[in-house]
């Protein structure tokens, strides 16, 4: 399937002050980076990094900022958008919905629908799905196979549950929300009282409130909260293989990459960035606009925007060993200057 030049450019209009010039008749077949684009594919340029690949691309049209207008339209077909990366991420959507097969609203026959739930117009339930009483699915939902949707559960309108996405009792999804495989949203919390020697379990009452135009990706957890919901505000962007802690608040349009972990009662605020493999230790708090580095690891509240780092340099073993035997004995150290100091 093919979609002509145009017909993007003008699905588009509406949304972006961009030009385009050249062919607009050029039929595009695919999207691709641009040394990789054939000539009935398209691709973007957002930065100066990759600059000189433009005159090389054969790319029936490249998408650029107009810092770089003079050089694509000296090589051929361009839009140029005052956000190119943009621009380029919607046209990614309009190809995804013009060459996806709508789900068909329907439930299957093997889904398991508790007489009690409450399924709105619209709604797809896929293979070997279960959806318990008093659930509350609202209009456009598409679930997927073998999900579970617990009692009392709730998902707002044009929500997409991909296969085996489990919602836990009582939890809350907004609307247009992307649940990728194997995201489970409400499972206990890691909660346990110790006593003479053993671990007492501490029920976990609370739930989990999603807001809207959420996306959680493949195989992430969201534990419910102990006494109060752990809460997932709007816009909200996780990546795969992340576990957020009982009671967790993560604000408005902040982004986590792969294997994050957040422990309990954290507070992460709006418009953050927390690099794959990084972790955030319980009961702290990031306030908004704060930009975690991969692997780092928050040991203290954050009340200040802005980039942080924290994790030993990489090195070769042995010159790592020598130095993590220096840091044992960096407070002996410190005492020593501190004397020297006081004598001096």
């Amino acid at each position: 399937m093919t979609l002509k030049l145009a017909s993007i450019v003008e699905s588009l209009a509406s949304d972006f002050n961009a030009r385009c010039y050249g062919d607009q008749n050029v039929e595009i077949d695919g999207l691709a980076p641009l040394l990789h684009a054939t000539p009935s594919q398209l691709s973007f340029l957002s930065g100066s990094k990759y600059l000189a690949q433009l005159p090389l691309s054969k790319a029936a049209c490249v998408i650029v900022s107009p810092a770089f207008e003079a050089v694509a339209r000296q090589r051929g077909v361009c839009v140029v958008a005052d956000d190119p990366y943009h621009y380029f991420a919607r046209v990614t959507q309009l190809w995804k919905q013009q060459h996806t097969p709508k789900r068909v609203a329907a439930i299957h026959v093997t889904a398991s629908i508790d007489p009690l739930a409450k399924i709105g117009k619209n709604v797809a339930i896929g293979a070997f799905s279960v959806v318990a009483a008093g659930a509350q699915i609202a209009d456009g939902v598409q679930i997927a196979e073998h999900c579970v949707i617990g009692e009392g559960a709730s998902i707002g309108c044009d929500t997409r549950l991909a296969a085996r996405a489990t919602l836990m009792d009582g939890c809350r999804i907004g609307e247009r929300c992307i649940l990728h495989p194997g995201v489970v949203i409400g499972a206990d919390g890691f909660g346990f009282a110790a006593h003479q020697g053993r671990w007492e379990k501490i029920e976990q009452l609370g739930s989990v409130h999603v807001g809207n135009d959420v996306e959680i990706g493949a195989n992430t957890c969201i534990d419910r909260g102990a006494l109060q919901d752990t809460v997932i505000e709007d816009g909200v962007k996780l990546d795969n293989l992340i576990q957020i802690g009982h009671n967790v608040r993560i604000g408005a349009h902040t982004a986590m990459a792969g294997c994050v972990g957040v422990a309990g009662s954290a507070t992460i605020g709006a418009h953050c960035t927390i690099g794959g493999g990084a972790i955030v230790l319980g009961h702290l708090t990031l306030a908004d606009g704060v930009h975690i580095s991969a692997a780092s690891v928050v040991t203290r509240s954050i009340l200040k925007a802005g980039n942080y780092t924290g994790f030993f340099p990489l090195d070769d073993n042995a010159t790592w060993e020598k130095n993590a035997v220096t840091l044992k004995h960096l407070h002996g150290l410190r005492e020593r200057i501190k004397q020297l100091e006081k004598n001096l």
